[in-house]
């Protein structure tokens, strides 16, 4: 969507500090030992306590044969993005790393972000794996600026990767975002400066750098919503949900740890 009015904007700046707080609490359990279906269970308890819709429970993506049955997308190690918590529940494990991506609608305006952490701890690898990501996110919001291109935000993802020895997933991507869960424009992890619609004032827009510690290639699970890397490496996520404004990003679902 494109926010014109401060009405939209400030409902949408609630609902990202009302996301921004669900993922701080959900991460907080994560631990040893600890189930998906808890982490599941916090996120739905977080969300509905303070009278929001959970985004992505019952939702149906363009080319779904089935709703997404869960509130909460937990990926770990291997799983790229969409883990289903609740279906068949895994505990995670010391050592794992874990994306947890979730989406809220407050008063109807929708807000996606998604983070990667550790279990316990980890070896260098995966935190330089989610360092890096993460600094991928920072540099492609730096680039949504009025009069760039989707393309431009699309190389700085990808340009970030240069040289850390780790793999953009190019066939996943952000999006628009803010009326729906999933709108136009998409935002590839990769591709050509100047290319692609023109970014204009007022784009909400969800950005979401994605990348393997092996080869960039996934495939999708018998149950239709996870992605897997291809060679069994390790995947990290992160991705915010912003508000394009005069000079620059506004990230609304910053959390509490990043300010």
């Amino acid at each position: 969507m494109i926010a014109t009015t401060e009405e939209q904007k400030m409902k949408l700046r609630e609902a990202g500090k009302r996301l921004g707080e669900a993922l701080e609490a959900v991460e907080a359990l994560v631990a040893p030992g600890v189930s998906t279906q808890a982490l599941e269970d916090e996120a739905v308890r977080f969300i509905t306590s303070g009278g929001d819709v959970p985004a992505f429970l019952d939702y149906t993506p363009e080319g779904a044969n089935r709703p997404y049955p869960a509130a909460l997308c937990v990926s770990i190690n291997e799983e790229v993005v969409h883990g289903i918590p609740n279906e068949s529940p895994r505990t995670l494990k010391e050592g794992d790393i874990v994306s947890l991506d979730l989406g809220l609608i407050h008063e109807g305006y929708v807000v996606d972000s998604a983070l990667t952490v550790a279990v316990g701890k980890t070896d260098p690898v995966a935190y330089s794996l989610m360092n890096a990501t993460q600094n991928s996110l920072e540099q492609a919001i730096q680039a949504a600026r009025p009069g760039n291109r989707i393309g431009d935000i699309s190389h700085a993802t990808e340009k970030a990767f240069v040289g850390t020895g780790f793999a953009v997933v190019k066939a996943l991507g952000g999006h628009g975002v803010g009326a729906h869960v999933h709108e136009d424009p998409f935002i590839a992890n990769a591709g050509h400066p100047g290319t692609g619609p023109e970014i204009m004032e007022g784009m909400v827009l969800a950005i979401e750098p994605i990348a393997n510690e092996g080869k960039a290639s996934v495939v999708i699970a018998s149950d239709g919503y996870t992605y897997r890397t291809k060679d069994g490496s390790r995947s990290a996520h992160f991705e915010h949900t912003i508000i394009v404004g005069k000079d620059g990003a506004e990230v609304i679902t910053r959390r509490s740890s990043e300010k």
